[in-house]
Parts: C-alpha cells; sequence; structure tokens
C-alpha cells in the first residue's frame, strides 16, 4: 500500500485548486473529443500504423512515465498520436516536474513525436492533477488499456486518469464497429466502474 506524505497531499490540493482556478471541467480530455470529432477520428484510424499502446510503451523511459494519451487530429487536421508525460516520474510532485506531450504522425512506419513542454496554465493544471492521480494507482495506462482491450476489444482511442462523480477513475474511449464508448476503471483498484455512477 502507497502512503502519500504531507507534501504530496498539499501537491493535491494545489492541484485541485489549480483546476478550479482554470475553470476545468473533471472530465475535460474526454469531453473534448466531441462526437463529430469522434466519428472524423474514426475515419481515419485505418490510417495509423501504431497502436495506443506502442505510443505509450515508446513513451515509457524510466523515470518519465506516461500520464494521459489519446488520438487526436493536430493543428493540421491530421491524424496524431499523443502521449503526456511526466518526466521526472510519479514520484516528483507537479510544481517539480516536467510536463509534456509527445506528438507525432502515426501513420508512418516510425512514430517520431515532437515534444512541447507545458507552460500554460490548462495544460500544466491538467496534467498536474493526472500526475498526481496517477501517484495514487498501482496500474500504469498500459495496464488499463490492455484491461479495455481484454474486455471489450476494439480499438482503444484514449486514455486518462480523472475525477468522476468525484471518484478517481481511469477513463478510456474506444472505438469498434463505427461506435465510441466509454469505460471506466478505478485508480485504485482497477476494476471496472460502471459509467455514470
Amino acid at each position: 500500500m502507497k502512503t502519500i506524505d504531507i507534501r504530496n497531499y498539499r501537491s493535491l490540493l494545489m492541484s485541485a485548486a489549480l483546476l478550479l482556478g482554470a475553470g476545468l471541467g473533471v472530465n475535460s480530455v474526454l469531453a473534448a473529443e466531441s462526437g463529430r470529432d469522434q466519428a472524423a477520428l474514426i475515419k481515419v484510424l485505418p490510417q495509423s500504423k501504431h497502436s495506443l499502446m506502442d505510443g505509450l510503451r515508446q513513451a515509457t523511459k524510466p523515470p518519465e512515465v506516461p500520464i494521459s494519451a489519446k488520438f487526436e487530429f493536430d493543428d493540421a487536421g491530421k491524424l496524431s498520436l499523443s502521449v503526456y508525460t511526466a518526466e521526472k516520474g510519479i514520484s516528483v510532485d507537479p510544481e517539480k516536474n516536467v510536463l509534456k506531450e509527445l506528438s507525432g504522425s502515426p501513420a508512418q512506419d516510425k512514430w517520431t513525436p515532437e515534444v512541447e513542454v507545458f507552460k500554460d496554465v490548462p495544460h500544466v493544471a491538467r496534467s498536474s492533477q493526472q500526475l498526481t492521480l496517477m501517484s495514487i494507482s498501482r496500474f500504469t495506462l498500459v495496464d488499463i488499456v490492455a484491461k479495455a482491450q481484454k474486455e471489450h476489444g476494439g480499438t482503444v482511442l484514449s486514455v486518462a486518469p480523472m475525477i468522476r462523480d468525484r471518484k478517481p477513475v481511469f477513463g478510456v474511449l474506444m472505438a469498434d464497429k463505427g461506435k465510441v464508448t466509454e469505460f471506466h476503471y478505478g485508480v485504485l483498484d482497477g476494476n471496472s466502474v460502471p459509467v455514470g455512477r
């Protein structure tokens, strides 16, 4: 069982306050994927030569740890695989860590992402929350993606730890047969959690 010292607890409270101050909803990561965007994403997903799992594994270079990942459209409207990481690992508080995004086209034989270190409040706030939630879990995003694929099949579009209905969960969006479904897994126990409860 992990213990959280008072510095980590303060960090958790500061992250929550920062999120509220930034006006971000607790469902911001998955809510950003609107139905129209999801439909367009599903159409171009066959172009990808890499899975979300591939991106997560490539981005895991200890102590660096992925804290969320998703397929999305880049600024040019092209398919992108994005993995968000905490460079110094989950045991280093957000304010002392390096929170960043690795993103690039998954349509090439090799995924060669560009790196952006976050400086703006919305990205730092969201990443801080994700880092804090990852630090209290014994599961990696690879664990959760593998579990979701085994239980539901289909293609994982995104995975992110979040607070949903005052509970810490991993939110997973999966595409199968032209439809997108959201699944939740407990951050603390990894068990399936009914969506909307």
